[in-house]
């Protein structure tokens, strides 16, 4: 507010201001020094508070996000990729929040506080109010329970079953209120209650509709800061502002997520304006370096790059567990179940050279599941493999796996898990489209051929790779996970009861009677202290690194290329857009 002694002054200058036509000041609060005349004599320096006129945003506008791999499905608990959730992720509202800085769990989302029993076993959640669908039904607690209802009812196959552990019961106490009782301490159990609800009105109560709904296709409504609009597969699909989002209809009219399967055509069109955002591979940071038309965002990722083995036999795959949940013996990979075989890949690579040349020094080598970031479980005595092509060869010959025919390619001759005379023949898969996968795949080909392997090298597109993941029927595949978070259980990529094919992460089929029981404990340690559950995981990452089920290739370091298109930008480590509804079209 003006003043009252400078009143005349003040209107003077912001009006002379106005009037030339100078940019106005953004809304915020600034203090301004003036020579007021007391006397004729006699002059004072005060200061005068002045508040600028707020300058509306610009409206309009659509930022475009450019792929290289196609959605699945558009249903949050049945979706097991990343380019999914990339769309889904705009209509479904989650329980909890995370900071996109420090990926602390924060109440941002639904969820405006909780309370926890002294037992650390019964959490309370309270619900934002007026929060609705596009429809205008209420976002109640019953759309919460109705989600993780269906994932765990029998009709639905979903990747998320995990999400349900120690669960034992989800009441609605009131349309704002939610209890989630436990029958043990679950220390992650906020990580777990982060899925997508879907809208509860708008599905069969027995939860038989789920599957197979046109929902999954085109969902009709929306409680984020867009609504569907359109889905080509492999082509794109599109977005509109939601006029109804509880923190505010976005400025910008909509988002659209284009499918550019090669990586260079991705970049030509950042450049030239027809996308917005791409992820630069490493090859490309030069030349979105030197485009001063573009911006780069470079960060840690939570995630790693790792070639998977399948241990288990993929012309007979099966589940970890049985009803009862005892561990059922896996028929084994007649040459991935060698541990030697697995020990010999892990010495043949040159991690160096696949970060120097591969990644452009964009990673660094890693020994095992837990990553750095994860600082007080992460254990930094466990080295990682080293390269030896000679110890490689040494360990394969003591394990029986020689080249009897002198054809370049070894065989079993009296090897522990394949019959007499078996090729060393491995298929190795990765994602059509991902550059740097593909140029991964062909040096691991090289370096472990080099030793005796016949490694038959191919990219294919990203859904078939997806259900052959999920579906056990690969042999190695080179591939990643992102966003594993700030806690270190990741008991669904381990644990036998999580060897499920068709839908689960464990689909290397890793059975080891002592990781379930660590993993177990690691989450229901009393108190949850982390000085207490640390000694779990840093012997979970021994085992792994021991047993090999992935060979861990490097950490990963994301790099975001993206326009100047939109104000308000304001990218961190663990999300890009999540402040999206303020964007604003730059002039």
């Amino acid at each position: 507010m003006t003043n009252k002694k400078m009143f005349l002054l003040a209107t003077l200058l912001v009006g002379a201001l106005i009037l030339a036509g100078c940019p106005q000041p953004t809304p915020v609060v600034q203090t301004v020094k003036e020579t007021v005349i007391v006397t004729q004599t006699e002059e004072v320096e005060v200061e005068v508070v002045v508040t600028p006129t707020p300058v509306p945003p610009v409206q309009g506008g659509v930022w475009v996000e450019g792929s290289s791999a196609d959605a699945s499905i558009l249903n949050p608990i049945l979706a097991a990729d990343a380019a999914s959730f990339d769309i889904l992720g705009w209509f479904f509202p989650g329980l909890l929040g995370q900071d996109p800085f420090s990926g602390a769990i924060v109440p941002t989302e639904m969820a405006e506080s909780w309370d926890v029993s002294e037992d650390g076993l019964v959490w309370t959640f309270h619900l934002q109010d007026g929060v609705i669908w596009s429809d205008g039904e209420q976002v109640t607690a019953a759309d919460f329970k109705f989600t993780y209802d269906a994932i765990a009812s029998d009709l639905v196959e979903t990747p998320r079953k995990a999400n349900l552990d120690n669960i034992e019961s989800i009441e609605v106490l009131d349309p704002l209120t939610i209890r989630v009782t436990y029958g043990e301490v679950k220390c992650d159990a906020l990580n777990n209650l982060g899925l997508g609800w879907l809208p509860s009105h708008l599905y069969a109560e027995d939860y038989s509709d789920v599957m197979d709904t046109p929902l999954n296709e085109a969902p009709t409504v929306s409680a984020g800061p867009f609504v569907f609009n359109e889905w080509m597969r492999d082509d794109n699909a599109t977005v509109l502002r939601n006029d109804t989002y509880w923190k505010g209809a976005p400025n910008m009219d909509g988002w659209i997520y284009k499918i550019v399967p090669d990586p260079g055509a991705r970049l030509a069109q950042l450049q030239t304006g027809e996308l917005d955002l791409i992820g630069v591979q490493p090859e490309q940071l030069t030349t979105v370096q030197l485009d001063s038309s573009l911006n780069l965002h470079t960060y840690k990722d939570d995630g790693y790059s790792y070639i998977g083995l399948n241990l288990a036999n993929p012309e007979n795959p099966q589940a970890g567990q049985d009803e009862e949940g005892n561990l059922i013996e896996q028929d084994p990979h007649p040459i991935l179940g060698d541990l030697a075989v697995r020990q010999a890949i892990a010495h043949a690579l040159d991690y160096e050279t696949i970060i120097s040349k591969v990644y452009l020094g964009q990673g660094y080598q890693i020994a095992s599941n837990v990553l750095p970031a994860v600082g007080w479980a992460h254990d930094p005595s466990i080295q990682p493999y080293a390269f030896d092509t000679e110890l490689a060869a040494r360990i394969l010959e003591a394990a029986g796996w020689t080249d009897s025919d002198a054809d370049g390619v070894r065989e079993c001759n009296g090897c522990s898990t394949a019959e007499q005379g078996v090729a060393l023949t491995i298929k190795l898969q990765t994602n059509a489209g991902n550059t740097t996968r593909e140029d991964l795949g062909a040096l691991v080909q090289d370096q472990l051929n080099s030793i005796g392997f016949d490694i038959q090298f191919e990219a294919i597109e990203f859904g078939t790779l997806v259900q052959e993941l999920l579906g056990q029927t690969f042999e190695m595949v080179i591939i990643g996970w992102t966003g594993l978070g700030t806690d270190p259980n990741d008991d669904s990529f381990w644990h036998s009861r999580f060897d499920t094919p068709g839908s689960g992460f464990n689909f290397v089929s890793y059975q080891n009677a002592r990781i379930d029981e660590l993993l177990d404990q690691g989450v229901s340690v009393p108190g949850c202290a982390p000085e207490d559950r640390a000694p779990l995981y840093q012997e979970i990452q021994q085992i792994i690194h021991d047993d090999i089920p992935y060979v861990f290739v490097t950490g990963s370091v994301g790099n975001t290329g993206y326009s100047g298109k939109f104000n308000g930008t304001d990218p961190g480590p663990w999300s890009f857009y999540h402040n999206i509804q303020t964007w604003s079209l730059a002039e």
